[in-house]
Order: C-alpha cells, then structure tokens, then sequence
C-alpha cells in the first residue's frame, strides 16, 4: 500500500482503498447522520422548549396577584397561555414518539456488506 507522507492525518491511511473500505466508512457515515437526524429532529427541540417555557409562565400565572390578573381585564392571561404552552410542547413530543424520523435508504450505487 501506498501511503501519503506530507500530512501526519494522511500518513495513517492508505491512498488505494477497496471497495469494502468505502463500504465500510459511508455505512458509518450513514449512521452517523441518522443519529445526528434524529437528535437534532424540530420536533424534539421545539416540544421541549415549549413544555420548558410552558412550566414557566404557567407557574407565573398560578402565582400572578390579583393586580395583574384586573390588568389583564380579569383574565389570568399567563395561566391560560403557559397551560396552551404546555399543551403545544406535549404534542409535538407526542408526535415525535408516535411518528419517529424514519432511517435513511441505503444508496442503490453500493451492493450490502455481508458478514
């Protein structure tokens, strides 16, 4: 094998791979990108943020005075919202528990690594 000298990351790896080392590494890469995916789904980040704010304004609203409350026109504005909130983080959670991010197809270009 030939090897590259002029970069200390480049001296490690061959310069001729086999068809089974390009297998190997975008299977890999695959993997990595659908964890990446499902970790960073908007389902997840926005039901979370939402339930995190929700708790907040509704405990808000729970301990509002009555000044605040005659502000509002006698509406417990930030009960009712936190308690929305709450219902809007929940869901979007619900959602991505019921309907995860499907794994990604594997390329038709490369036959299946077979072990």
């Amino acid at each position: 094998m030939t090897e590259h000298p002029d970069h200390p990351e480049q001296a490690r790896r061959p310069l001729h791979y086999t068809e089974r080392d390009v297998q190997r590494e975008v299977s890999e890469l695959e993997t990595k990108s659908a964890t990446a995916a499902r970790i960073f789904d908007l389902r997840r980040i926005i039901g979370g943020l939402f339930v995190v704010y929700g708790v907040i304004v509704t405990i808000t609203g729970i301990t509002d005075s009555q000044a605040a409350i005659d502000k509002a026109e006698g509406v417990n504005i930030n009960l009712w919202t936190g308690i929305g909130m709450l219902l809007l983080g929940v869901f979007f959670l619900a959602w991505l528990k019921l309907r995860p991010t499907p794994p990604p197809l594997p390329p038709e270009g490369l036959p299946e690594e077979k072990e």
